[in-house]
């Protein structure tokens, strides 16, 4: 007599095995009132604020990186213009997200002047997939990094660039909220 095992109880053991691989996003919780760019992942960021588009420290700073979504807003503002294909700043006017620094790997992006036609303040919205692309380089994506780093009552990451291929969704899918 051949026995079997009950296929019941394989199909469990092989969902444990892999449930701590399976991981589920969660929708931030945005307080920023109008426009704003943020993950649509909330990404472990404690208070459920998500993440932002930021600039480094208080007020105007030329340096980016992500942020926890301050329910005030601020320098956490950021528009997208699909036809020159530039972030803006909403809160400092006529500054845009530059990838002016490509070989820093914490901190590859500036909030400089916005120029017409300037390559590196040209991004790819996919709004199938949701993801920032490079225009220069359309298969890097705009992202964050995985280490949260304390930022006094919020929380920051690198927000980075990187093969789009190599990237978790939940660090790449970005919402417009014009």
């Amino acid at each position: 007599m051949i026995q079997r095992k009950p296929k019941f109880a394989t199909l469990a053991a092989s969902l444990l095995f892999l449930a701590p691989l399976i991981t589920t996003a969660e929708a931030p919780d945005i307080q920023t009132k109008g426009t704003v760019i943020y993950l649509a992942d909330n990404l472990n960021e404690e208070a459920k604020l998500g993440w932002c588009i930021d600039t480094q420290g208080r007020g105007f700073s030329d340096k980016l990186h992500s942020h926890s979504c301050k329910p005030g807003g601020g320098d956490t503002q950021f528009s997208f213009n699909e036809t020159s294909g530039m972030i803006q700043s909403v809160e400092f006017k006529g500054k845009c997200m530059t990838l002016n620094n490509p070989e820093d790997t914490d901190v590859p992006f500036g909030l400089l002047d916005c120029i017409d036609g300037e390559v590196t303040q040209q991004f790819i919205y996919d709004s199938d997939s949701m993801e920032f692309r490079i225009a220069t380089d359309d298969s890097k994506c705009v992202a964050v990094a995985e280490p949260i780093i304390e930022a006094g009552p919020f929380q920051s990451r690198h927000l980075i660039f990187a093969p789009c291929a190599d990237l978790s969704p939940g660090f790449k899918q970005w919402v417009i909220r014009q």
